[in-house]
């Protein structure tokens, strides 16, 4: 009944094929079929059969070049999942073939016809326009629902006043159920005994295990239901349940999720006097290692994250879903700037080892070896390339991989051996090189990771061979240049 919700979703909102049927300008006619599908992109094709190539969700533009059998040509359209059919009656046809209405009709499909003065690129121009309109709408509802959701949250009784927001927003129920699954508060219109029933049901999915989904979606009692694990560690979730989910519902939820997770966290004010203590302690002087008591037993695991929304809820949703409340969302140079509205960002988190790091929808994760307190800048530093190799590779999650037969070296050997191999380089020529090898000698990759142009990683590459005297195309140098550069940093 429930699964975890990791669909990819529609790169814009979907718009109803009437939409386009009341476009004068187009002059398409429904033919067969219901009018009230939702259409999400346009394909043309002469193909045969054009099963292979869709995706689902398409309005099929044809003229019937290649069309011999036009029932076993609707039935594979259907197949592939198609919204809707478009045939121009020119230049192969002069009307739609009434074997072709008729197959329509049989299996639901609806069937327009574009007329001759109508292109099918005025028809997918027509489409993306109206898309564009679409999430515009969208972008603006989900706007004011963070507007009004943030100002719920600052009213005298905040959990019910969220809930009940968002309910109001999502025009459907939301409910807080309790670590032992029942009922806390709840806000919005009645459902279904059903529908209440399957909701409970699909929140117990999720509940306080360690590790476990932070989000699942399902249906019940006629309705659409979703569930979110709140970030307090105390068990809490929220339940959603609404006739229908839009695009931007989920983004609106997730919202309620971090205001939700704010507002019912245990102690939250001591643990935040705690935390703020130990910061004073570090300023004044005092090692990590004698403040990092009080932010909990280590050792720890330092994550770097770049993506999000852009709202100013990105990041403290990524903490939420996480599961910790340490999270510095200052730019750094990594970042490349501050953060605004609608630019995805670069922040880091920090966890107890034992908490598990999973990919996040919308984020590229970097994620550190378990270190203790002194031992967490060189944490840091792992994070951070293996954030780079993550962008590098498009790769969601990339963690640090500890050394293997590196280990079985000298530490202080390696280091005066790689200190003397690499003094002639000086930045950014060293990490320029590591990263190359840590690519295989992509230069366009490593321009990507890099943020610099393929001709400026060409350029220090060559300089690196001239300063270095070593054939860089020779696996053995290779070796032993990456060997030197993963156990020190030239000028540390």
């Amino acid at each position: 009944m429930a699964a975890v919700d990791d669909s990819p979703a529609p790169p814009a909102p979907p718009v109803p094929l009437t939409a386009l049927l009341a476009r004068r300008d187009l002059g398409l006619r429904l033919l067969a079929g219901p009018g009230d599908v939702s259409v999400h992109w346009v394909h043309t094709s002469e193909m045969a059969d054009p099963y292979p190539y869709l995706l689902g969700g398409e309005l099929l533009m044809t003229a019937g070049v290649l069309l011999a059998d036009p029932a076993h040509y609707v039935e594979r359209v259907v197949e592939a999942g198609a919204a809707a059919l478009a045939f121009g009656v020119t230049p192969v046809y002069d009307t739609v073939p009434a074997e072709l209405v008729e197959a329509c009709a049989r299996h639901g499909l609806p069937l327009v016809e574009v007329p001759p003065k109508t292109p099918f690129t005025a028809v997918a121009r027509a489409l993306w326009r109206l898309m564009a309109e679409a999430r515009l709408h969208e972008l603006r509802r989900v706007t004011e629902a963070q507007q009004s959701l943030a100002a719920a949250a600052a009213r005298p009784a905040p959990v019910p006043a969220v809930l009940g927001a968002l309910a109001s927003r999502l025009t459907g129920r939301a409910v807080l159920f309790g670590p032992d699954g029942a009922e806390s508060v709840a806000a919005g219109r009645d459902v279904p005994a059903e529908a209440t029933r399957a909701l409970g049901e699909l929140a117990g999915v999720l509940g306080p295990r360690p590790g476990g989904p932070a989000s699942a979606s399902g249906d019940g009692g006629g309705l659409r239901l979703a569930a979110y694990a709140l970030g307090g560690g105390d068990g809490l979730t929220l339940g959603i349940a609404t006739e229908r989910r839009g695009p931007g519902d989920h983004t609106i939820a997730g919202v309620a999720v971090v205001l939700l997770s704010l507002l019912t966290a245990p102690h939250r004010g001591a643990d935040v006097t705690v935390r703020d203590g130990a910061l004073v302690r570090l300023l004044l002087g005092a090692a990590p290692a004698e403040v990092a008591g009080a932010l909990g037993p280590g050792p720890w695991t330092v994550v770097h994250a770049s993506g999000g929304d852009g709202t100013p809820f990105a990041a403290a949703s990524l903490a939420a879903a996480l599961g910790t409340p340490l999270v510095d969302g200052t730019p750094s140079a990594e970042a490349g700037g501050g953060p605004s509205h609608g630019t995805p960002v670069t922040v880091r988190l920090l966890l107890p080892a034992s908490a598990p790091v999973t990919a996040q929808p919308g984020w590229t994760l970097g994620v550190g070896a378990p270190a203790e307190a002194g031992e967490l800048a060189a944490a840091d530093a792992q994070a951070a390339r293996a954030l780079r190799r993550a962008g590098a590779t498009r790769t969601p999650l990339v963690r640090h991989r500890p050394a293997g037969i590196a280990s079985l070296v000298d530490p202080d050997e390696a280091a005066a051996h790689a200190r003397a191999l690499l003094a002639p380089l000086t930045e950014p020529l060293p990490e320029t090189l590591r990263t190359w090898l840590s690519l295989h000698g992509s230069w366009d990759r490593t321009a990507a990771a890099m943020d610099i142009h393929r001709n400026t990683v060409r350029q220090r590459i060559a300089r690196c061979a001239r300063l270095l005297d070593r054939d860089l195309d020779d696996p053995d140098v290779r070796m032993e240049l990456w060997f030197a550069l993963t156990t020190t940093r030239p000028g540390a």
